[in-house]
């Protein structure tokens, strides 16, 4: 199982948000690309980055930004923010993204998501942020009407690999991970890989999250608990791999 640190930007800064609200930030880096570096070095060999900005706008904002990781690091970069058309997504494949996380898109435009799975296989992975069971896009402003088990056997049947799975109302939190929401999605993911994100507090969580590794569990996004210190990165890579 994975373990994959994150570094969110938000005007060119890393930052954390609480339950995704752009009003409750926390800036802990005015420097991104070295706060990627650090995790790089600790041992991480992915790291999921996040333009708040372009999740906000619709549009890919912190290019320079998310460049200079994909130049500095030799880790494999997630990106996930402002994807909005072939273009986007063009341009970040061009630039050395490894992933691409597609929410909103992914979501409101069944055939575009097709054809980008078609095109880019593996590369193209969903984002679920869910927010009391509910779908959240548009930067987890707006909730969408969809069953999420209906979704799930959807992408399933068009090739999907990956999501990516986010209980919004832990994020940023430190109150541990939604594991009934995990098992739920698990049990339905019909062979998608999933990657949990959200509410990761200290390494006795990645313990248990790890026993759902069999179950389809692939890898654990972490945030806040490293940058508050409340979990050490190369203990949690060390647990993992044990």
């Amino acid at each position: 199982m994975q373990i994959i640190p994150a570094v969110d930007i938000k005007g060119g800064k890393c930052v954390r948000l609480y339950q995704g609200k752009f009003s409750q930030e926390k800036v802990y880096s005015p420097d991104p690309i070295q706060i990627a570096l650090s995790w790089q070095e600790q041992g991480a060999t992915i790291i999921h980055v996040v333009d708040l900005d372009a999740a906000a706008q619709c549009q890919l904002v912190n290019l320079e930004v998310v460049g200079g990781i994909v130049e500095k690091t030799s880790a494999l970069i997630q990106y996930g923010g402002g994807v909005r058309s072939p273009e986007d997504i063009e341009m970040l494949t061009d630039m050395g993204v490894s992933r691409i996380v597609l929410g909103t898109l992914a979501l409101t435009r069944d055939e575009f998501l097709r054809t980008a799975v078609g095109r880019y296989g593996e590369r193209i992975v969903v984002g679920l942020d869910l927010r009391d069971g509910r779908l959240a896009i548009q930067g987890w402003q707006r909730e969408l009407k969809r069953n999420v088990g209906d979704l799930l056997a959807f992408l399933s049947h068009m090739g999907l690999k990956r999501i990516v799975l986010t209980d919004v109302t832990r994020d940023g939190t430190l109150s541990g991970p939604n594991f009934k929401l995990l098992e739920d999605v698990l049990a339905e993911a019909a062979g998608i890989k999933v990657i949990a994100s959200g509410g990761i507090s200290c390494l006795r969580d990645i313990q248990l999250l790890k026993s759902l590794e069999p179950k389809g569990l692939e890898g654990i996004i972490v945030g806040k608990a490293l940058y508050e210190g409340k979990l050490n990165l190369a203990e949690a890579l060390e647990m993992v791999r044990g």
